[in-house]
């Protein structure tokens, strides 16, 4: 601090529950009942004490009352995505923020990046703040951690991806089918060359889809090749220079599908530096912004997230409000969205 510089003011302390009893002239116990809802407080203390509450700014501490209850509840929730940046867990994340707004439940979220060591870190760090229950899109193949937790009453229900070595609720789209139907909708189109594009196998999601695509070109007895096949994990631009390694191949695809939608819009960025948006076709897995304004517009297999959503949050509120029945996983199917670039046929032009 230089001479003449005023002194730094020292933090202003909270309010506490003793002040307002005193503007309010009630007992502290008095001023508890009213912060805690307590309805046999007489309506006119309960208002003297709100008015003397909210001259003084008070607001009542979350986790000191929590510990008071009896059921131990903190009215939060823990959510842990693969990335709060991307479209699809985002989407997610506020799917079940309604559900739980609706339930007076703040939700708490953290993104994993697809690292084990970082889901198993910042569960622990969730539970260890008392969250009433989890929402998980897992990152690892080992949930037997979570074990002792299960066991000590936090509910938990995962999302996207089902559990491994545990037994959990679980919400998941239907990943194979959905691939099934992007590679026979090209076909219609008279693609016999669809290239693959995609995230590690080493995530289930992209190996169910992975699996559809395999199993669709068996069906129209298509003979499977490794030279147009990448699994470029989930980045836009490494999926940008696969598009265009495929597409510089001397016998080239006709047809791209991607698997993710980050791996979607690498190539998009990728047909359109080459010119080839109108001639190859292209279907991608998951919709994103703007693939409907594009020209031409972006053919998507759309996962209804909203339902994913709201479904793995009911579920939680229903384990939360004393549900034990046999845990489940329910899935959710997957559509077909035509914008243009999956209808183009093989030679060019709309089939």
């Amino acid at each position: 601090m230089t001479q003449g510089e005023p002194p730094p003011r020292a933090p202003r302390s909270r309010p506490t529950m003793r002040e307002v009893a005193a503007l309010a002239g009630v007992a502290i116990k008095t001023v508890s009942r009213v912060v805690n809802e307590v309805p046999t407080v007489d309506p006119a203390i309960a208002a003297r004490v709100r008015e003397a509450a909210d001259k003084l700014g008070y607001r009542p501490n979350l986790t000191a009352s929590s510990l008071r209850r009896g059921d131990g509840r903190t009215a939060t929730i823990g959510m842990l995505v693969e990335d709060a940046a991307n479209p699809f867990s985002a989407a997610l994340t506020r799917t079940v923020e309604n559900v739980a707004r609706g339930r007076g439940s703040l939700v708490l979220v953290g993104s994993l990046d697809e690292d084990p060591a970082r889901e198993r870190e910042l569960a622990q760090a969730l539970i260890d703040r008392r969250v009433d229950g989890l929402v998980i899109v897992p990152a690892g193949r080992d949930h037997s951690y979570l074990i002792s937790e299960q066991r000590s009453g936090t509910c938990m229900v995962f999302v996207d991806r089902e559990p491994s070595l545990l037994d959990a609720d679980a919400v998941v789209s239907d990943n194979r089918q959905g691939s099934v139907t992007a590679i026979e909708h090209l076909l219609k189109s008279g693609h016999r060359r669809i290239a693959y594009l995609g995230d590690q196998v080493t995530i289930s999601t992209a190996a169910q889809r992975f699996d559809g695509y395999r199993h669709a070109l068996e069906l129209a007895h298509i003979e499977y090749d490794p030279a147009i096949i990448r699994h470029v994990g989930s980045s836009e631009s490494a999926a940008i220079a696969a598009a265009k390694e495929l597409l510089a191949l001397p016998d080239p695809p006709t047809a791209l599908f991607t698997s993710q939608n980050f791996v979607t819009i690498g190539a998009v960025r990728a047909l359109r530096a080459l010119g080839l948006q109108d001639t190859v076709a292209h279907v991608g897995f998951d919709d994103f912004p703007l693939a409907d304004i594009l020209s031409p517009g972006i053919s998507v297999i759309a996962q209804d997230i909203e339902k994913l959503g709201r479904t793995a949050a009911e579920m939680l509120f229903r384990r939360l409000d004393g549900d034990e029945s046999p845990t489940s996983t329910v899935t959710v199917p997957t559509r077909l969205i035509e914008r243009g670039s999956g209808e183009i046929a093989a030679g060019g032009g709309l089939g």
